[in-house]
């Protein structure tokens, strides 16, 4: 007998055309039904199934070893190809089965511990821990086979564009800003630590300081930050660089890209040029800046309303003599499907932004009622539902507090509401580019000024006078890709002078020591001639994740780690030998 049955066919690929042919397939026992003379299998791999046919006709020793059958056995079958008697249009291969005439057995499988279809709805956690189970449902596979195809068309199109793919590397300096170091002991430099990359970002510059001119990589990048549906301490980015650019031939470039991208993969006709909305303008209308633009309940504010200035009502006054915001989002037909304890809920949920309460108006075809009738008149809030344009059965939410937690607040409940009312339909895709980021965010923590994107951002050119005076008032040229909702990729046109750049390390609060010992091969390089340039990168996992309409990147990477950043797999991180230890001169703290 062989050791193996070379295929001649997937499982998912056989049709009414391959009727009376001789085939072999390779895959796993999907499912095994007994009916006396008959055993059917269904033979399953990445492709899809095929239905299998044994009856007692065949010799007894064959038909012994198909009895034998159970599910998740690896196996090979040869056998012709016939019209199936009761056909399964839910099924591609539904018109043909397999007339078996030779069986051979290459591994047998204990009862699996979670079932092998897409709709178990087995626990994540399990799904994580026995994932290459996991990976033989069609849903996962698809997947992957998604993920490889945007990677492959990224290379394509960029390839196409003059960009050289280069790879970086994984072992780095240790710089500040952003999210803390994976670090790495070296067993040559005692004492000394390698990080693993956020991003390429330096590097990447370097190649243009280099000459490279345009650099794409599908990179590996790691950031050791607490986790939630989006986020991986190792995640994959398509990072690129290009110089002697502005954004607009980034942007170009790269719309180029998306547009080939959905066409190439799902069919979808984008039309470029996107729109390009201010950030200033994605915050006052939607509360965040990253807007999803499928649906409306856009930001009001109220502030300029007298019966709001001049109010009495305690939420309200206090907010705007500290400088804070008024502001309300209308919800349509929404009166008759939140009740007050359904309100409360959202009230309790806005408590994780700083928000302290919200007041709720319901207008009806009965007249209006509120959280604060004690505060204002039925003539008042019909003046507030006129500022909304409110109408019958619809629904007034409104936040007062400082800007920040206002726009967190309601930006999230505009999405979360319309998520409830079915309104993110994940077959439509609104990409915008967000502009104009403020350069810098204050850091009451550290009590200084911090990068809103990295220290190497440009500022916009006319604010580069107010840098060391005003900073507060700078804007970057850094620009995101946002689609339904969530930032798919984001960059920014970098410093090539050495004095600004030195300008914007200064006002970050980074003395010369700090600068020479963590950036100092970046300004020496620059002494030697940068070209204007700047760069772009994706989340590939989270741009995979929307277009597959999936709610969590884990389900579009291959062995994901859980929500503790353990590989529930393999069990890492572990624990490291001692004499491993001694050798990286290291010894750690005894734990009580």
């Amino acid at each position: 007998m062989e050791s193996i049955f070379k295929r001649t066919h997937m499982c998912g690929q056989l049709r009414a055309g391959d009727i009376g042919k001789d085939v072999v397939l390779n895959g796993w026992v999907a499912k095994r039904r007994d009916l006396g003379g008959l055993i059917f299998c269904d033979i399953r791999d990445k492709t899809g199934i095929t239905q299998v046919v044994f009856d007692d006709k065949i010799p007894k020793e064959l038909f012994e070893k198909a009895d034998s059958l159970r599910s998740e056995y690896v196996v090979g079958v040869k056998g012709k190809v016939r019209e199936r008697e009761s056909a399964n249009p839910d099924l591609p291969t539904g018109d043909v089965e397999i007339f078996a005439n030779d069986l051979i057995l290459y591994a047998k499988s204990e009862t699996p511990p979670i079932y092998i279809k897409d709709d178990d709805k087995v626990d994540m956690n399990l799904r994580l821990k026995y994932r290459y189970l996991d990976l033989r449902k069609k849903k996962m596979q698809d997947n992957l086979a998604f993920r490889g195809k945007v990677c492959k068309i990224a290379r394509d199109y960029f390839y196409e564009n003059g960009f050289t793919e280069v790879e970086t590397p994984d072992l780095q300096k240790p710089t500040p800003e952003g999210s803390r170091d994976y670090l790495v002991p070296s067993r040559v430099q005692k004492g000394c630590f390698y990080s693993l990359p956020q991003s390429p970002q330096l590097f990447k510059q370097l190649l243009m300081v280099g000459g490279t001119d345009r650099y794409i990589q599908i990179a590996r990048c790691f950031r050791d930050e607490d986790l939630r549906a989006d986020r991986q301490p190792e995640f994959t980015q398509i990072d690129m660089e290009m110089s002697f650019i502005d954004e607009d031939d980034i942007i170009a470039v790269n719309e180029g890209f998306l547009k080939m991208l959905f066409k190439e993969t799902m069919n979808i006709d984008i039309q470029i040029p996107l729109p390009r909305m201010k950030w200033d303008e994605a915050m006052t209308r939607y509360g965040s800046d990253k807007p999803d633009t499928r649906f409306g309940f856009e930001l009001h504010d109220l502030a300029q309303m007298d019966i709001i200035r001049n109010t009495e009502f305690k939420v309200f006054a206090d907010a705007l003599a500290g400088g804070g915001s008024v502001r309300g989002i209308c919800i349509t037909d929404g009166a008759d499907k939140y009740s007050r304890k359904q309100i409360d809920k959202m009230t309790d949920h806005i408590k994780s932004f700083g928000a302290k309460g919200m007041v709720w108006i319901k207008k009806t075809a009965d007249g209006i009622t509120s959280s604060v009738n004690k505060f204002f008149d039925e003539e008042m809030l019909s003046q507030i539902a006129a500022e909304f344009e409110a109408g019958d059965n619809d629904l007034i939410l409104i936040v007062a507090d400082k800007p920040k937690v206002v726009f967190d607040s309601l930006g999230y409940l505009r999405r979360a509401i319309a998520d409830e009312m079915g309104l993110l339909d994940p077959e439509v895709f609104n990409m915008l580019w967000v502009v104009d980021f403020p350069l810098f965010e204050y850091s009451e923590e550290e009590q200084r000024y911090v990068a809103e994107h990295h220290p190497f951002t440009h500022p916009n050119i006319e604010d580069i006078d107010k840098l060391e005076e005003h900073p507060e008032l700078c804007h970057a040229r850094a620009y995101d890709i946002v689609i339904n909702g969530v930032e798919a990729g984001g960059g920014s046109i970098r410093i090539h002078d050495k004095d600004l750049q030195d300008k914007m390390f200064k006002v970050l609060g980074m003395d010369d020591r700090t600068i020479e010992e963590k950036f100092g091969f970046l300004v020496e390089a620059f002494k030697y001639g940068a070209p204007p340039h700047g760069g772009l990168a994706y989340g590939l996992d989270r741009l995979v994740m929307l277009m597959l309409g999936e709610e969590t990147i884990r389900d579009v990477i291959a062995f994901p780690k859980n929500q503790a950043a353990q590989c529930m797999v393999s069990g890492a991180p572990g624990p490291a030998a001692e004499e491993d230890l001694d050798e990286l001169g290291i010894e750690l703290e005894k734990q009580e």
